[in-house]
């Protein structure tokens, strides 16, 4: 039997959990959720996913501080990240390029609102990409 490849899906909003873990429930996905970037990384810790979908503006510690965490940390640097946000790309990229003198290292970028089957769509690309 094939291996389900984990989701992490992080977002402080319920309405876009609600919108997009089911569609990737249906699929053969195993999918976690989480509200915040402390309770991600927590997670990651605890059960490493496949892949992450993270928004970048969230309470405690936002999607910008938990790639930069992942990213310098060996375990983790390898992680696939979709980012999933209500901020342009650009403006995204630049900040975090000035915060840390880094390109933002992630495997995509969503700008919301997006509908959740492109995010299906753009999580079934990624993961064959990686598995060939």
């Amino acid at each position: 039997m094939e291996k389900k490849a984990k989701i992490l899906v992080v977002d402080d909003d319920p309405d876009i959990l609600e919108a997009i873990t089911p569609v990737l429930e249906a699929q053969p996905y195993e999918v976690g959720t989480a509200r915040d970037g402390v309770e991600c990384l927590e997670k990651i810790r605890e059960d490493m996913p496949d892949l992450v979908i993270l928004d970048l503006l969230m309470p405690k510690k936002d999607g910008f501080a938990v790639v930069r965490e992942l990213r310098e940390n060996p375990r983790y640097a390898k992680l696939p990240i979709i980012i999933l946000t209500s901020v342009r790309e650009d403006a995204s990229r630049r900040r975090y390029e000035l915060e840390t003198g880094l390109a933002l290292d992630v495997q995509d970028y969503l700008e919301k609102p997006i509908q959740p089957f492109e995010v299906l769509h753009r999580v079934e690309v990624l993961l064959k990409k990686l598995a060939g």
